[in-house]
């Protein structure tokens, strides 16, 4: 294997454990963000732009972009982003012989009207409309040749835009999780939910759900995860007896993934189309909007299955989201470019 060096940017904490598992893999791979942020993440670089003025900003980063050109071989871009709003970067790093790959993870690429025709309940963030997806992509293909996404509900929406558009699940670093198996003596239990955007998540959904069996008599404790420190989060998610992740998108998310390596029972929309392309192990219950009262009311019901479900979820995320396996893959595309 030939050692690249690999500059990920421009945020994401799924970027920063790709690269910690790059790194241990004998990748020299380095994430950067552009901006702080309010949940203490921890990347490799923070360039701090939200301090700086307009001039500034864009100041330093024509500085960064000249010093990474010297320093990487493969620019990792994530979100749809890159070095400059309107991508100008990418003619000068093609210019220069370096190999460029785009990460999607959601929304960037999210088409609304392809997305209804399998999903009722999905929803977009209006900035994202499709005629700035469709540029913003299609701009970022003529430059890169190879895209990932981590799971088919997103593969679907660029799938005749890039050359080759790569699965590849959440990256998890299993040995960083201590499992914590709920029990039927934690008495209330705890169910949380943390939500990147309320709206995108399906939050009220899962709020009404919760006030619905609290008045007809269930006894249980439940927290939003909102507005914390990254290692506080994951304090919450290891307390919990049961997670609530998304239910509307119809995949599961990055909260489904540490949650089960958490050893938790998780609930997630995962639309029925998709269902089979999972692993047939997935062990995550299936609700929606329309059912997340009933299935919720059900898995209280059931606390035998909870420690059975939170195991099932630790082998699966050491299966199939185990940093050393991911990384493997991502490892063979970098020596294909």
């Amino acid at each position: 294997m030939v050692i690249v060096r690999v500059l990920h940017l421009p945020y994401g904490s799924p970027m920063i454990e790709l690269s910690h598992a790059l790194e241990s893999q004998g990748i020299q791979s380095t994430s950067c963000y552009f901006d702080e942020h309010p949940f203490e993440f921890k990347p490799d670089i923070c360039l701090q732009l939200n301090t700086l003025s307009n001039q500034e900003r864009r100041k330093k980063v024509k500085q960064f972009l000249k010093e990474s050109m010297l320093q990487y071989d493969i620019f990792h871009f994530h979100f749809g982003e890159t070095f400059f709003a309107d991508k100008s970067d990418l003619k000068m790093l093609k210019r220069a012989g370096k190999k460029m790959i785009v990460h999607h993870h959601g929304s960037e690429i999210r088409l609304k009207s392809a997305a209804q025709t399998n999903n009722p309940y999905v929803r977009i963030k209006p900035e994202w409309t499709e005629a700035k997806i469709n540029q913003n992509v299609n701009m970022l293909a003529k430059y890169s040749d190879h895209a990932i996404v981590q799971d088919y509900e997103l593969e679907s929406y660029i799938k005749n835009t890039y050359k080759h558009v790569h699965v590849i699940p959440h990256t998890i670093d299993a040995n960083q999780y201590t499992p914590h198996y709920p029990s039927p003596k934690n008495t209330p239990p705890l169910v949380v939910h943390a939500p990147t955007s309320r709206h995108i998540k399906g939050t009220e959904f899962i709020l009404n759900a919760v006030n619905e069996l609290k008045h007809s008599g269930f006894s249980f404790q439940f927290q939003l995860i909102e507005g914390v420190s990254n290692a506080e989060a994951k304090n919450l998610l290891s307390r919990a007896d049961i997670v609530i992740d998304q239910l509307l998108i119809g995949a599961s998310g990055y909260i489904s993934s540490e949650a089960m390596a958490h050893g938790k029972p998780v609930i997630c929309y995962i639309r029925p189309d998709l269902v089979s392309k999972y692993p047939r192990e997935l062990p995550i219950v299936n609700a929606n909007p329309d059912t997340i009262t009933a299935v919720l009311k059900d898995l209280l019901q059931s606390q035998e299955k909870w420690k059975e479900l939170g195991v099932k979820g630790r082998q699966y995320i050491e299966n199939h989201h185990h940093a050393p396996i991911v990384a493997d893959r991502y490892i063979n595309i970098y020596n294909s470019l």
